[in-house]
């Protein structure tokens, strides 16, 4: 397991509702950010880049996927300026690994 819910049961205080809230937004909206993230990579396209790394950092940091949010942070300062995209393609498979094995564990855990 590489996600922990320790920020969203303390922002939650008790409240298992909220908890399957936050989740079930992870899931629905960190697959599309992940997929449109490919697809500006392959476009070189690093407004694009930057703002889905950007976007999709908080959500890995809420649930304490501390590594994959470094590598987001990392993947959205290099969408800053042009001339990275080849170190981004080398970040970006670590990052869509684990995003794509914490979606699967959410989706066991949480049975949605």
């Amino acid at each position: 397991m590489i996600y922990n819910l320790d920020k969203i049961n303390e922002m939650a205080d008790g409240d298992s509702d909220f908890v399957l809230s936050v989740v079930s937004v992870f899931l629905e909206e960190v697959p599309v950010d992940l997929s449109e993230l490919e697809t500006a990579i392959a476009a070189s396209n690093y407004e694009q880049v930057y703002k889905l790394a950007h976007k999709i950092k908080p959500n890995v940091d809420l649930l304490g996927m501390e590594q994959t949010r470094a590598i987001a942070l990392e993947i959205e300062t290099l969408g800053k300026s042009e001339g990275n995209m080849e170190t981004i393609r080398e970040r970006f498979p670590v990052l869509k690994r684990d995003v794509e094995q914490v979606i699967g564990e959410l989706r066991n855990d949480f049975d949605v």
